[in-house]
């Protein structure tokens, strides 16, 4: 599990990064993450910022169709959130659901609520959307009116929906699971009990889930060997064969639909303009190795959907 909590710093210091050279705008990054010491660390190439670009837009794009199309009268459940900013961003867009929740080893989410009891940029659009009773805050949980974050472990659903149940889930509001880079670090049949518990919970329901995908091949294997020289286990990697092994782990485990795209698909849909200015960022000068790279990240999304939303 260290090795897997090492991966939160990673990302973060990578979205720091790509923040600071102006890839996207969020303001908030910088009170939960350190710059890094140099002006860029080895391992943050020029692909994988533009893969990092492109999976902030691609799941953004995901999750505020699903906030239009419920008129923000959701909730909307971050699994594995990490250092994630979207709570406050979420809010400087007018687009908060009824409730956010986030969920994540309590290791982690003991480091979160430091940086947000010491940080008024952080704390206070909390305060701002709480009504109600005292917000509840202890060393693994905050839980607001509007926002919460809880520590527990994905792998054991009834842990999990015990705690968010306790902080106010509803199980009848349209309910948006977020999922980036999670499963993968579980055993296939963890991540399906987690699937089906999503399915079977909540009547009208989307998951968003990023990983990797296409991980038989060289690159692939490359990846894989990567990570096991820092002691990360990929225990979920054989349902990363394809994008139809991504889809059809969704549609077994109870969801009706389900679509899966690779980051290079992503990144042709989004908006040509801005896709121009980032690659004039910084000089791109192994485009085969960032299609590569691309190539072996997907978006996944599945739906359940009782009432025709």
């Amino acid at each position: 599990d260290e090795a897997v909590r090492g991966t939160c710093e990673d990302a973060s210091v990578c979205k720091r990064f790509a923040v600071s050279v102006g890839y996207w705008k969020d303001p908030y990054i910088q009170y939960f993450v350190r710059q890094a010491k140099e002006r860029k660390a080895p391992e943050i190439n020029r692909g994988k910022l533009a893969c990092y670009y492109a999976r902030v837009h691609g799941v953004s794009y995901l999750i505020k169709a699903f906030l239009k199309k419920t008129e923000c009268n959701c909730q909307i459940v971050n699994l594995g959130a990490g250092m994630d900013t979207l709570f406050w961003r979420l809010k400087d867009e007018n687009l908060l659901p009824r409730k956010y929740f986030e969920v994540d080893f309590p290791m982690i989410v003991a480091r979160k609520i430091h940086h947000i009891k010491s940080k008024p940029p952080l704390s206070k659009p909390i305060m701002e959307s709480h009504s109600g009773d005292s917000l509840l805050i202890d060393s693994h949980s905050l839980d607001s009116s509007r926002y919460s974050i809880q520590g527990a472990d994905l792998r054991f659903s009834s842990e999990l929906e015990e705690k968010l149940k306790k902080h106010n889930l509803d199980v009848h509001l349209p309910t948006l699971l977020v999922a980036e880079c999670v499963l993968v670090y579980m055993t296939p049949q963890q991540s399906a009990s987690l699937l089906k518990w999503a399915a079977s919970t909540f009547p009208v329901a989307m998951f968003i889930n990023y990983e990797q995908v296409n991980m038989t091949d060289r690159f692939g294997q490359i990846m894989i060997e990567n990570l096991q020289r820092r002691q990360c286990n990929l225990a979920g990697v054989e349902v990363c064969k394809s994008l139809d092994s991504q889809r059809e782990r969704l549609l077994l485990n109870g969801w009706e639909t389900a679509h899966a795209i690779d980051m290079m698909q992503v990144y042709s849909f989004l908006p040509q303009a801005d896709v121009k200015r980032i690659e004039g960022l910084e000089f791109l000068d192994e485009k085969e190795l960032f299609e590569q790279l691309m190539q072996h990240y997907c978006i996944c999304w599945a739906s359940k959907d009782s009432s025709n939303l």
